[in-house]
């Protein structure tokens, strides 16, 4: 016998001391270097604010996806609609269902009851992702347009 069976993935919130994984995490999804220090203000400001959610999946201690979401009570929903702002997966982990986990985890938080929508937007290039999101039951019912810096 080759030892006990791999522990299961698990989710937990993200911690302040989970800046620097989450950091390497994001530079990846955005494919660009984003300044540390303003990453780990927004951080922490973030944790703070109960609109928002982080969730972290874990193997064997080590962080391996991440997901973002945070909630806003939108007048044209007259209610909570919430929306996944950033989701990884180490590409070492994909297609193992981290990301399936990390988004059943956020659907079974307490506050998800209440959520009239879960919302996501993803890059036109990442088609990966858009094929996760439509899997999972996401319908493509909206186009995103964005105005970039400087406004």
């Amino acid at each position: 016998m080759n030892g006990p069976p791999p522990a299961p993935l698990t989710v937990r919130p993200a911690r302040p001391a989970d800046g620097p994984v989450l950091y390497s995490f994001l530079c990846a999804l955005e494919d660009t270097v984003l300044d540390p220090q303003a990453f780990l203000a927004v951080l922490a400001r973030n944790l703070a604010n109960p609109a928002i959610s982080y969730l972290v999946a874990i193997d064997r201690g080590v962080p391996v996806g991440f997901v973002s979401c945070h909630v806003q009570y939108l007048l044209h929903h007259t209610g909570p609609v919430a929306e996944i702002q950033e989701l990884f997966v180490r590409p070492d982990y994909r297609r193992q269902a981290v990301g399936r986990l990390l988004l059943d985890s956020l659907l079974a938080l307490p506050q998800a009851r209440h959520w009239l929508s879960l919302e996501v937007t993803t890059n036109r290039r990442r088609t990966d992702a858009t094929a996760f999101y439509e899997a999972q039951g996401f319908v493509a019912t909206h186009l995103k347009l964005v105005k970039s810096a400087p406004l």
